[in-house]
């Protein structure tokens, strides 16, 4: 693997992308925080026996992360937290270029290892006419959302398929205090015994987004059980409120979607800790 090795580092450095920085505004207004990011992107793919008509795989990587911060301990614990929810926690003590190839390679042998069962199936059952069954793709991707205010918010996009009927498609949103270089969780921001309010706060905007007429409307349009939906710890947050993403299964059927709910701070202030993370945003 050292050619992909080779391969990937040259496309960090060719690809390499430095956002500006602004580190003077005016009182009141949002603080940027002084990071700067660098991005890389991977794009492989492989047909068995080197047969294009043969199913392979397909793998696809951008990857956005701090490459420097005037507090370089802040800025160690920030890649790492970058590179664990990207890569897995296996590639955190790596460098972000690192992690990515160990990343390839692992994706590459599992692939290997299910092309043997392959092979003796085709052998066995002479499965030629049906191909797709075998056909892999993997697209990987982060998006920075939110970097102001000490605060940085990011997603990661997943979309996947190995097979079957259909694929599938997960967003993890998270939210790190810059201070600290650690995740920001739902009972930093919310005071005590939130989680019924919020859940009714949910429930309520999701049948307002689909336009039906109450909750329980919710259920003959593809919802489970809207008693079961509730604060999920998967949010995100930037300068207009804090958005949930339910992902696909998690409240509803997978022709529903991912459901993305978007609750602007002033509907959720009341249920805010006045000393905590979000604060300088929520109350401004």
């Amino acid at each position: 693997m050292k050619f992909v090795s080779l391969l990937l580092r040259s496309a960090v450095l060719c690809n390499a992308i430095l956002l500006p920085v602004c580190c003077t505004v005016n009182s009141g207004q949002p603080a940027e925080n002084s990071i700067a990011f660098d991005s890389l992107f991977v794009d492989k793919s492989y047909h068995i026996d080197d047969v294009e008509t043969n199913p392979g795989y397909s793998l696809q990587i951008k990857f956005t992360y701090p490459a420097d911060f005037e507090n370089k301990e802040i800025l160690e614990k920030l890649q790492r937290q970058f590179i664990g929810s990207f890569f897995g926690d296996t590639g955190q003590a790596l460098t972000p270029a690192d992690a990515a190839v160990r990343y390839i390679e692992d994706y590459i042998n599992e692939f290997k290892e299910e092309e043997k069962e392959y092979q003796a199936k085709i052998e066995e059952h002479d499965m030629h006419s049906d191909k797709t069954w075998f056909t892999y793709e993997m697209f990987r991707s982060n998006e920075i959302i939110y970097n102001q205010d000490d605060l940085l918010s990011y997603a990661v996009r997943v979309s996947y398929y190995t097979g079957g009927a259909h694929g599938a498609y997960n967003v993890y949103n998270y939210v790190l205090d810059i201070k600290t270089g650690q995740y920001v969780l739902e009972n930093e921001i919310f005071k005590d015994k939130y989680k019924e309010e919020l859940s009714h706060i949910l429930v309520d905007e999701i049948v307002r987004m689909n336009e039906v007429k109450d909750a329980q409307e919710l259920e003959t349009i593809g919802f489970f059980d809207v008693n079961e939906i509730a604060p999920n710890r998967n949010f995100y947050i930037d300068e207009t409120g804090i958005t949930y993403t339910f992902n696909e299964y998690e409240i509803a059927a997978y022709a529903v979607g991912s459901v993305s709910v978007q609750l602007p701070y002033d509907k959720i202030r009341h249920l805010l800790r006045r000393e905590g993370p979000l604060a300088k945003i929520a109350f401004r």
